[in-house]
C-alpha cells in the first residue's frame, strides 16, 4: 500500500531560522519552496538523499500547523509515504478500517495529491500519503 517514505514534515515558527539550521548548518539543499494556501502553510522541501525534509510554517494561528505549534511547539509534525495511486491507497486504508482525516485527496506541494490518516489510527503519528505529480515520481 505504501511505497516508500516521501518526507518528514517539521512544523516551525520561523522558516528563515529553520533554513539556517537545515540548509546552512546541516547542509541540506533546498529543492522547492511554495505557499500551499489549501493547507495554510509555507513549505520548504529540502533534499535528504532520495527523501525530503519538509519545513512547514503556518500562514496564521488558525491553520492546522498554527494550531499544532500552539499546542505542541515546533518539531516533528508528520511522516509522509509515497504511493503510486492515492485513490487506490485511500480505498485500501478504508478497507483496513483505519481512520482518515481526508476521505478524498487534496492539493499538496509541487502539484502532488495528498491525504492524511488520523493519528489515532497510526499509533499517535499524523500520517500523510502522497501521490507526486507524474513528473516527480521516483522509484
Amino acid at each position: 500500500m505504501l511505497d516508500r517514505i516521501d518526507h518528514i514534515g517539521v512544523a516551525v515558527q520561523d522558516l528563515d531560522a529553520a533554513l539556517e539550521l537545515y540548509r546552512d548548518r546541516l547542509g541540506l539543499s533546498v529543492a522547492h519552496r511554495e505557499i500551499v494556501q489549501e493547507q495554510g502553510v509555507e513549505a520548504v522541501l529540502l533534499d535528504a538523499g532520495e527523501n525530503h525534509v519538509e519545513l512547514l510554517a503556518p500562514l496564521g494561528p488558525e491553520t492546522p500547523v498554527g494550531r499544532f505549534l500552539a499546542k505542541s511547539g515546533p518539531g516533528l509534525h508528520h511522516v509522509a509515504y509515497q504511493v503510486k495511486d492515492i485513490d487506490a491507497a485511500l480505498d485500501a486504508i478504508k478497507a483496513a478500517g483505519l481512520e482518515l482525516i481526508d476521505s478524498r485527496p487534496r492539493a499538496g506541494i509541487r502539484g502532488s495529491r495528498v491525504a492524511f490518516m488520523h493519528p489515532r489510527a497510526t499509533g499517535g503519528v499524523l500520517t500523510e500519503i502522497v501521490q507526486p505529480a507524474a513528473s516527480l515520481v521516483s522509484h
